[in-house]
């Protein structure tokens, strides 16, 4: 494996001349809804409101503290900060829901909460155990997903409020993704990591 061919997917992603929006409005999960939907005493209700909205307030912060960055604002870690803020709401939240009732919050916020655009850790683990790739190839798959989602980020000023548009940066991004990924693993492996990735697509939002 040459390091260099690592270093050099990064700089095939970034081709966009980037322009700054005005304005960056951004919906947040609508917790109330979630309490129309499951049965929750009045005790619950409360420490409920109490949770998500501290939780809120704290990505409200991270957010704030991100665009404040200006032109240089960091998505990605932006989005690391909020994978982290909800894993710590949903533990703090299963001492109030029972098992039922947290499996279903825990689904709700998954359906409605904005993800990372990128393979996750979940998708990437099988990849590398069900296409049995090397250490090497690995390195590749994630160098390559790393890059496809700082791109996709960086772009976002450009396509924020256009779903059409997004679509055509993701679709671009991912070809680009998937072709560094083809020129790294054997053939055997790519038709195997293909295959895994298939349903994989873009996910506007709603």
């Amino acid at each position: 494996m040459k390091s260099t061919y690592i270093k050099t997917i990064a700089v095939a992603f970034a081709t966009l001349l980037i322009v700054s929006c005005s304005g960056d409005k951004k919906k947040g999960i609508d917790y109330n809804e979630f309490k129309t939907l499951v049965q929750l005493t009045p005790d619950q209700v409360k420490s409920f409101d109490e949770i998500t909205k501290k939780y809120q307030d704290i990505q409200e912060q991270n957010f704030q503290a991100a665009k404040a960055q200006g032109g240089n604002m960091d998505r990605v870690a932006l989005g690391i900060k909020n994978e982290e803020v909800r894993a710590q709401q949903s533990i703090e939240m299963a001492k109030v829901l029972d098992a039922p009732q947290m499996e279903q919050f825990n689904k709700f916020v998954d359906e409605n909460s904005r993800k990372r655009p990128r393979y996750d850790n979940a998708l990437l683990e099988r990849i590398k155990a069900e296409a049995q790739l090397s250490e090497d190839e690995f390195k590749v798959v994630n160098a390559a997903n790393d890059a496809f989602e700082k791109a996709f980020n960086d772009a976002h000023d450009v396509y924020h409020g256009n779903n059409d548009l997004a679509k055509e940066y993701w679709e671009k991004f991912d070809a680009q993704r998937k072709a560094a990924i083809q020129k790294a693993l054997t053939p055997e492996h790519y038709t195997k990591f293909a295959d895994i990735v298939k349903d994989v697509q873009f996910k506007g939002r709603k």
